[in-house]
């Protein structure tokens, strides 16, 4: 190998090494040393004594060295990407979790309100039938007028329900408190299916508009809430 070419090989491997510690002291966090020039001079001048059947290895464990450094460098970043997109999941994970709690709390206060609304009516609705005297003080005839059945019905169910109440008694019996439906059987002002149901209210429930008003008025506050509520859903479905 003549001079020359040595030194021009002597010269790139001194870049080398210089970029290789340029690299390393990235990767540890160090700033680069000044006199980089000086040290490729080094460089050069040393490769240059070093046996031409030495140089290659020299260059390759040079280039290596430079490799390895890379490698950290890349290490570090990946781990430090790793760690950032699992802090960034976490978050997802916490806020996803608190949108559940709140979601299950809304619903389990609502649930809540519904009941204690429900009790609230079923109350209302005993209280006013003691206010008016209830089926107990109605008196039992062989048989009652529309306009008799309507009155009785004012004495059970309370003021603010009875207009939705009637609503839904005017659709199902027009008042006919021994209206049968010839399809199901179903019986009574309420369209009791089957009508026997209303015996829980008194064993007079074919004969007594009242029996069957109080049994009405008792479903209605049970399943829907109220006679309004029962309403609201005749008049989307036709039946309640």
């Amino acid at each position: 190998m003549s001079p020359i070419s040595v030194r021009g090989f002597a010269a790139a491997s001194a870049t080398a090494v210089t970029a290789v510690g340029s690299v390393v002291g990235i990767a540890s966090g160090s700033s680069a040393q000044p006199g980089g020039a000086e040290a490729t001079a080094v460089g050069a001048t040393l490769l240059a004594d070093i046996p031409a059947g030495q140089q290659a290895q020299v260059q390759t464990e040079s280039l290596t060295q430079q490799a390895d450094a890379q490698a950290v460098q890349a290490d570090a970043s990946a781990k430090k990407e790793a760690e950032e997109a699992a802090r960034k999941a976490a978050a997802r994970t916490a806020v996803a979790k608190k949108a559940d709690a709140e979601k299950a709390a809304k619903q389990a206060k609502e649930a809540k309100e519904r009941a204690e609304s429900k009790t609230t009516s079923a109350s209302s609705g005993s209280s006013g039938s003691s206010q008016g005297g209830g089926s107990s003080n109605i008196p039992v005839q062989s048989s009652y007028t529309t306009a008799q059945i309507k009155a009785i019905a004012a004495q059970i169910v309370p003021g603010g329900q009875l207009q939705c109440f009637s609503n839904i008694v005017e659709r199902e019996s027009g008042w006919n408190y021994r209206a049968v439906n010839p399809s199901s059987g179903a019986y009574g002002l309420m369209q009791a299916l089957p009508g026997s149901k209303m015996s829980s209210v008194g064993a007079d429930w074919q004969t007594n508009p009242a029996t069957q008003i109080k049994w009405g008025l008792n479903y209605m506050n049970s399943v829907y809430g109220s006679p309004c509520d029962a309403w609201t859903y005749w008049q989307a479905n036709h039946a309640y």
